[in-house]
């Protein structure tokens, strides 16, 4: 993969992540504008440097992809829970929310994967 490569599947993951999550916000009932600007700030924040760690990773090493991606995704989802609890109005359970909201728009990533 060169870098034109990696930027194009970088931007396609951040607005694919950004649409999900999103959706995954409001099905949960939020509604705080406030909220919803600082999801999009963290995803933005965190979605290109999982993509450059996990590519730098599985690029110059031989180490598994799964072993690369799990720790990356658990670490973005603190991340991510650390700002909604600092700087979020209506987020209760802001780790839980991360979380939720992760493996919402990495499962349905997954499965557009497999479908593609």
């Amino acid at each position: 993969m060169n870098i034109a490569d990696f930027l194009a599947a970088a931007a396609v993951s951040l607005g694919l992540t950004i649409a999900f999550e999103l959706g995954f916000f409001f099905l949960s009932g939020k509604r705080n504008k406030k909220d919803l600007f600082l999801l999009v700030l963290v995803n933005v924040l965190t979605n290109p440097a999982v993509m450059l760690l996990y590519w730098l990773s599985v690029f110059f090493t031989n180490w598994n992809s799964t072993i690369v991606k799990v720790p990356l995704e658990i670490l973005a989802v603190f991340i991510e829970g650390y700002y909604y609890k600092k700087y979020g109005q209506d987020f209760k359970h802001p780790y839980r929310f991360s979380a939720a909201a992760n493996m919402f728009s990495f499962g349905i990533g997954v499965l557009i994967q497999h479908i593609i």
